[in-house]
């Protein structure tokens, strides 16, 4: 049996992939070990960049049963302070689905463009045979194909696979989620809480409908390093003042809360081996400032599809994946280092928020710019500036309007 790729992982970076890829004709394999639909621990929220690039794929998000749009962030500072930054609206901007029914479309949309889907069917090994690569599946044996896009999550058993030496990483942020119901109308915003002990890292409340919500912190692993320590923040998330006060008193846990370690190291991660390239997650491609993952998974995995079909030998196509990868990414990561050092602070996040919420265009921009409508170090990577990239429409526009 032969595939001209196989994808190991159906989240949004191999369904993206898949999606990408089989719109060339070329013949495509994708595999995860669970069935659809599945529980991910995620905020759910879609930046403006994971928006545009489902619209790019061919998602219509929209008719979604549980999409949130959302026009409005409130942001509550470290000193109590809120204040609402609004969103424009020309097009989306940021939306919030859980990830049981966004990934799920992703998955059904690569079936309809003939994408081989199978679901419950576990990886278990990657082998070599000169140029030949043999990918071996539970339930399916032995598969032959060109390229191999290994999706498969921060923990990648594709990765492990290969052994590249690499240490074991437990990842740069730590993420806790829980689902909420009893939520005012009046109250379910987008809530972002900017917590002194919880900085550079922050608490969330994104809205979902019928009341409901995610709400949740992240926090970075080299400051919280006890496990101790943050099973007790995550204990007491929904008793914090700040968040029951905002949310209303009829707030109630809806199933059980989760955990997990978001990678954002794209700078010093392998992206490739051999005709193995990593994407999402398995690239350690999340936001290292926000630990938003979603648009990033996206990216890469578009990135991957169109390296593949740009054809060549297997060297060129690596090399194109990992040039591609770095241009979109790279920049913006060391920016993001460099501001998680003030955010870290609780007079520099103060700061920062005071300095954003100045008058209509910082706070508008600041949205923008939050939501990653724009490159985070745009102003320091000129090839990147355009006509009009600070007024850009959002997504989805001519379907909101119609």
């Amino acid at each position: 049996m032969f595939y001209d790729v196989v994808i190991v992982g159906g989240g949004p970076a191999g369904s993206s992939a898949a999606c990408t890829i089989a719109k060339s004709g070329l013949s495509v394999l994708l595999i995860d070990k669970s069935e659809f639909p599945r529980d991910k621990c995620c905020g759910d929220g879609l930046t403006t960049m994971a928006l545009r690039l489902s619209e790019e794929l061919g998602l219509d998000i929209l008719n979604l049963d549980n999409l949130r749009t959302v026009d409005e962030a409130v942001i509550h500072f470290p000193s109590g302070r809120r204040e609402v930054f609004p969103l424009p609206r020309e097009g989306l901007f940021a939306a919030v689905v859980p990830r049981a029914e966004y990934d799920l479309a992703l998955i059904e949309l690569a079936s309809e463009l003939m994408v081989d889907v199978r679901l419950g069917h576990k990886f278990l090994s990657v082998d070599f045979d000169g140029e030949k690569t043999f990918v071996d599946i539970e339930g399916i044996g032995k598969v032959e194909t060109s390229f191999v896009i290994a999706a498969d999550g921060a923990w990648s058993p594709v990765r492990r696979s290969l052994n590249l030496g690499e240490e074991p990483s437990r990842g740069e942020w730590l993420a806790f989620r829980q689902y909420i119901s009893g939520v005012e109308d009046d109250r379910n915003d987008l809530h972002v809480w900017f917590e002194e002990d919880l900085l550079p890292g922050y608490a969330w409340s994104f809205p979902l409908p019928n009341g409901k919500a995610n709400v949740g912190f992240g926090v970075l692993k080299s400051k919280h390093s006890s496990a101790s320590e943050t099973a007790q923040l995550a204990r007491d998330l929904l008793n914090r003042e700040v968040i029951s006060k905002t949310l209303g008193k009829n707030i109630k846990p809806e199933g059980r809360q989760t955990a997990w370690p978001i990678p954002a190291r794209i700078s010093s991660q392998q992206l490739t081996s051999g005709s193995v390239i990593f994407a999402g997650d398995a690239a350690a491609s999340t936001d290292v400032l926000t630990g938003e993952g979603i648009g990033q998974a996206l990216l890469t995995g578009i990135i991957a599809g169109e390296a593949i079909k740009s054809g060549g030998s297997r060297k060129t196509v690596t090399s194109m994946y990992e040039k591609s990868v770095k241009s979109h990414l790279l920049a913006d990561h060391r920016m993001s280092i460099a501001l998680q050092a003030i955010l870290a602070r609780r007079s520099g996040a103060e700061n920062a928020l005071r300095l954003a919420s100045l008058n209509q265009w910082s706070r508008r921009n600041f949205a923008r710019w939050m939501f990653e409508d724009y490159p985070r170090a745009l102003l320091f990577t000129p090839k990147r500036w355009k006509k009009g990239v600070f007024g850009s429409e959002g997504a989805y526009g001519r379907k909101l309007d119609s």
